[in-house]
């Protein structure tokens, strides 16, 4: 591993990666990859999360390929040196500010996108000239075969390795020096990764997870609400880390956000939900089994939903109400397709609520704008959406990630840009001028004040 690793950084100081053709053909190599691969992709992917493959499209291959080609489409810009005034203590001098790669980078993908958190981070590494070591999940097993196709496809192994390492492996590899990791997972993990990263001063972006609240007033539109509500919860089976967790409603419109929620879910994928080809599968028995535990009575009445198909790893969409705050549906992120429902009678309840605990991914109000801001600028989480969940993932001209126990850094176009390169500050001072008063012995402090 430490030799291949060597091969790598040999490749990147021997300057293969970092002109604006060499990264617009990486780019370029990695679309035709995909695209050559899309079928099989949707395949695997149906494997290992029965997805569809328009869901597959959605979420997945066209985000890569969108993150690609906004990239490409702007990689010209984002490279050119970014002249800045300088100042009279500076004169005469020109200031500019470069971006440059970092070197080699490792990205930790997961199992429940891993097309898309594979490859878009990975478009942003070698559009700012860098190499890169994947390492995907094992977990995802059909879908890490084709990523591995793919890569094997369109680079020299010595600019982009695949790794598909165990648990015990990826510990050794996180010994190894990298210049930067971006990792996405659980947060026990993302610890893990920066203590590793710690011992060489290696900075990280982490995508971590945590419990997404979504607060729905008695003037929000309680059909669109319920309907986005729905959709956000069920996508992907609700293994997605900006998933809504669990719903706040204001009392008075409690039972008729439900209502309007149990119509939803029927629409969305028929009824049973289980039959439909559209309603992906949980990853894993063990993740199953977590889920169903939800559904016992200690997290609340089940009022929809809760079926379960052990041997097709499927559970319904599950709505619980009475949901006590301690309950254990309430202390981990849930990750799957079960729906709390809290009743709050004022906002400034959940806010408090929300700011007692670990900051989230993303924050989402369903209300009038001006009260949905008023709740934004009172808490703080990753994203936030009003009137909306899940889509602010898909800005692609602004950045994503989490804050606090939900992650640091961010990615997303000209973010991922910025997050994998070094913006170093070059100056060229003139020759034939040369300011006595930055040598001793030094001018009054009165004079000294009139230039800084």
């Amino acid at each position: 591993m430490t030799e291949r690793l060597a091969a790598i950084r040999a490749y990147y100081d021997a300057g293969h990666t970092r002109t604006l053709e060499a990264r617009r053909a990486a780019l370029a190599a990695l679309r035709r990859a995909i695209v050559a691969h899309t079928d099989e992709l949707f395949e695997a992917l149906h494997t290992d999360l029965g997805k569809s493959s328009r869901e597959s499209y959605m979420s997945e291959v066209g985000v890569a390929l969108a993150e690609i080609d906004h990239l490409s489409r702007h990689l010209r810009r984002l490279m050119r040196p970014r002249r800045v005034r300088g100042s009279l203590t500076t004169f005469p001098s020109r200031c500019r500010v470069v971006a440059e790669p970092l070197g080699v980078v490792l990205i930790i993908s997961p199992w429940n996108y891993p097309v898309n958190l594979t490859f878009a981070p990975l478009a942003g590494a070698i559009a700012a000239g860098n190499c890169v070591v994947i390492k995907p999940s094992q977990t995802s097993a059909a879908t890490r075969e084709v990523m591995t196709k793919i890569v094997a496809e369109a680079f020299d192994p010595s600019h982009v390795a695949m790794m598909c390492l165990d648990h015990e492996q990826t510990d050794r590899v996180l010994d190894e020096k990298f210049d930067h990791i971006l990792f996405t997972g659980s947060a026990r993990v993302g610890r893990d990764v920066m203590s590793k990263a710690a011992r060489h001063l290696t900075p990280v972006t982490l995508e971590l997870g945590g419990k997404s609240p979504c607060i729905v007033s008695a003037d929000a539109d309680l059909r669109v609400a319920a309907r986005r509500v729905a959709w956000g919860k069920t996508f992907n089976a609700g293994q997605t880390c900006i998933a809504p967790d669990h719903v706040w409603v204001e009392r008075k419109v409690a039972d008729k956000f439900v209502e309007e929620l149990t119509r939803a879910l029927d629409t969305l994928y028929g009824v049973p939900a289980m039959e439909s080809a559209q309603y992906p599968h949980i990853i894993s028995r063990r993740a199953l089994d977590r889920l169903v535990g939800y559904t016992d009575g200690r997290s609340g009445r089940v009022v929809y939903g809760g079926e379960v198909d052990n041997e097709r790893l499927r559970l319904a969409p599950t709505v619980l109400r009475e949901v006590p705050i301690d309950s254990p549906v309430m202390q981990d992120e849930i990750f799957g397709p079960v729906i709390p429902v809290i009743e709050y009678d004022r906002v400034e309840e959940v806010i408090e609520y929300v700011n007692k605990n670990p900051k989230p991914l993303a924050l989402y109000y369903f209300g009038r704008k001006r009260d949905g801001r008023s709740v934004v600028a009172r808490t703080t989480s990753g994203g936030a959406c009003i009137n909306d969940v899940v889509m602010h993932f898909a800005a692609l001209n602004a950045p994503f990630g989490g804050v606090g126990e939900s992650g640091m850094g961010k990615y997303h176009g000209e973010d991922s840009f910025l997050t994998f390169s070094n913006r170093r500050t070059v100056l060229s001072a003139g020759r034939r001028i040369d300011l006595p008063m930055r040598y001793p012995p030094f001018p009054p402090l009165g004079v000294l004040k009139k230039f800084m």
